[in-house]
């Protein structure tokens, strides 16, 4: 996916912490359907088999549930250099500067804290994990397509990341009257590989899981289903990037998708939408999916993320 005016290529993957951690690395290699390629006491690294990432989620043991790192890509170590260079000039707060990391595949990046304390990580150089085609009818994810996090003030956390990150506003989700509810935001011509959801605290919202397809999606959502995931919401087809939704719990309670078919831009005449979510028909184009309400919606506040601008274990 090209980019534009943004030193962020891609998103890499999300780094999550829960006391539950052998149910959790249960959920997610038995039944979610990525692969454990790297790990060790209380760490695991998960790949989706049709990606070149070398992990899309890390979990890791910890006594309390929170969202540890969310990682993105870069082109090159010296745009690793460049953004950290900025980042300082602007007054982010690094947990470290560039250097190299001893993650699974290596690579250089920089750490820094947004303006809700959330961790997150730039990196360029990781080695490529060897990958392969996803077959027709193969119900598991290709990749990690999106994360969202809550915020109690989404609209200064939209604004940060665009100014420090060079992330653009894709579409926003409103209430009627209330405002903003959710921001899509693109740091390359996906229709958004981030976002951010108007929450009660800063949280993890949802991570998106892209699928080769509808069938593989359906059939991966009826997996879910007949092994008796929770299923918050779906499956049904948003308005905002255009792509298929199922949303389920994992083990943790954290909100996990699947998805396929998510919206391809074009820079060059892309403008943003509003969309009310009182049309039901914005949250859902297909009409297949239950009807979301407060109750499925409080779920995924999920917890408070703890200790904000103290850096967890990597």
């Amino acid at each position: 996916m090209s980019n534009s005016g943004s030193l962020i290529t891609h998103l890499r993957h999300i780094d999550v912490a829960m006391p539950n951690f052998a149910e959790q690395r249960q959920f997610y290699t038995e039944l979610w359907g990525l692969t454990e390629t790297a790990g060790d006491t209380g760490v695991s690294f998960l790949a989706a088999e049709g990606s070149p990432e070398q992990y899309v989620v890390r979990l890791r043991e910890d006594a309390h549930k929170r969202t540890d790192l969310i990682a993105f890509g870069a082109a090159g170590a010296g745009d690793v250099d460049i953004l950290a260079a900025q980042l300082i000039a602007q007054g982010v707060r690094l947990v470290h500067e560039p250097k190299a990391l001893d993650t699974p595949g290596g690579g250089y990046a920089v750490r820094f804290f947004d303006n809700e304390g959330r961790v997150v990580e730039v990196s360029a150089d990781v080695a490529a994990r060897r990958h392969r085609r996803i077959e027709a009818r193969e119900p598991i994810p290709v990749r990690l397509s999106h994360v969202l996090m809550n915020s109690p003030t989404p609209e200064a956390t939209v604004a940060w990341y665009i100014r420090h990150l060079g992330f653009r506003l894709s579409d926003t989700m409103c209430l009627g009257g209330r405002g903003g509810i959710i921001w899509f935001l693109r740091c390359n011509t996906f229709h958004h590989s981030f976002g951010i959801v108007r929450g009660p605290h800063a949280a993890f919202h949802h991570a998106s899981f892209e699928m080769r397809g509808i069938d593989e999606f359906m059939r991966g959502t009826g997996r879910m289903r007949r092994m008796g995931i929770e299923r918050l919401w779906g499956p049904g087809r948003h308005r905002a990037g255009d792509n298929s939704f199922s949303y389920f719990l994992d083990r943790a309670g954290n909100t996990v998708e699947y998805t396929t078919e998510l919206e391809i831009l074009d820079e060059d005449t892309w403008h943003p939408h509003i969309y009310d979510l009182h049309d039901p028909a914005n949250a859902d184009q297909w009409g297949t999916a239950n009807e979301m309400d407060e109750f499925i919606a409080v779920k995924s506040h999920n917890d408070v993320d703890p200790g904000l601008f103290v850096a967890p274990p990597m």
